[in-house]
């Protein structure tokens, strides 16, 4: 009797994981629930997780997914990612590159070379007890560093570009010079087209909304993003540690009076020149809104939350409706800043 489509998928699934945990051993999961690495703590699940914490490691495993044609999507901490109710097929994998480094340049500066998954709450703490200025508006942002990169991230009029001087870039499907197989490039920050919450990285990353109101995550590629940070430069001041830490606790303060504590994925929209989307969608009566287990934050309009039980689907459920009713009421367009991945 001939197999089903459905007994063929599972045994290629089945394959593929097999020789993943031969190459990666335990930092392969098979059936990974996505809702457990973003977040906004939903999603379904990856037929394949893998954790990589070395530069030839994702190499080598971006060149295996190309040689057998497996689908992998490349993420980070998952902190500005909405993740798809079905899950992802394919491999999904985690960029936890975490270490980070100093060199001296003169006696006012500091180099800091860090990987795309060190932490940086913990990175503004570790550098403000050595009075090394320019990264403390990330103090509580629950992100990494090549999130701060790919977004341009910032707060209190500060912004990732401000102080970044390189960016490593794996570039998945290769260029000439390589033959089509993945490399690492170092880009310069000229190269990285930052502007507000804007980078080079975020065009292949964009959400569209269709004539019913919907987001529409882009289609699929067999590697994605095309272009994927791993790791960045940035060059600090040294000043005295105390002012340094002193503006590190409050702007760690300001995000917890201001912003809610349930799950969410941070800002959910960008701000439209001269304004702010939170302000926006308060005027339009929807803070507290819900809509299934998903929530507009009570605290912050411009924040989704989940307070338990909400699926993808109830999260752009919000989505649509906030960008909806701001348009109509106001005449604004406003632009998603949360990443949709998976298989919508």
């Amino acid at each position: 009797m001939p197999l089903s489509d459905a007994t063929r998928a599972t045994e290629t699934t089945q394959a593929m994981i097999e020789e993943l945990q031969q190459a990666f051993g335990r930092a392969v999961r098979a059936n990974e629930p996505l809702a457990r690495h973003g977040t906004f703590a939903v999603g379904g699940p990856a037929e394949a997780w893998v954790t990589i914490q070395r530069e030839d490691d994702l190499l080598r495993l971006v060149g295996l997914a190309q040689a057998r044609g497996w689908p992998l999507m490349l993420v980070g901490n998952g902190t500005n990612v909405l993740y798809a109710d079905a899950g992802a097929r394919g491999i999904v994998t985690r960029m936890a590159l975490t270490a980070w480094s100093l060199q001296a340049v003169d006696s006012e500066h500091s180099l800091l070379t860090a990987g795309a998954g060190v932490s940086l709450p913990k990175l503004v703490n570790d550098l403000a007890e050595r009075g090394l200025t320019g990264l403390e508006w990330g103090a509580g942002v629950p992100g990494t560093i090549g999130g701060a990169v790919v977004s341009n991230a910032g707060a209190h009029g500060a912004c990732t570009a401000d102080t970044l001087q390189t960016a490593r870039i794996l570039f998945t499907s290769g260029d000439t010079e390589s033959g089509g197989a993945p490399v690492i490039r170092t880009l310069r920050l000229n190269e990285l087209d930052f502007a507000y919450r804007h980078s080079r990285f975020r065009a292949a990353r964009r959400v569209d909304f269709g004539d019913d109101g919907q987001p529409v995550a882009a289609p699929r590629a067999q590697i994605e993003p095309p272009e994927m940070i791993v790791g960045a430069t940035f060059l600090l001041r040294h000043t005295d540690p105390a002012g340094v830490k002193e503006r590190v606790a409050a702007y760690r303060q300001h995000r917890k009076d201001t912003q809610p504590v349930q799950a969410s994925a941070g800002s959910v929209f960008k701000n439209p020149p001269g304004d702010h989307s939170g302000r926006l969608i308060e005027a339009a009566g929807l803070k507290g809104t819900t809509f299934g287990k998903a929530q507009i934050s009570p605290k912050h309009a411009n924040f989704i939350v989940n307070p338990g039980g909400a699926t993808a689907s109830d999260v752009v459920g919000l989505i649509a409706l906030a960008r909806r009713t701001v348009r109509e009421r106001f005449g604004v367009e406003l632009e998603l800043e949360v990443e949709l991945r998976g298989d919508w």
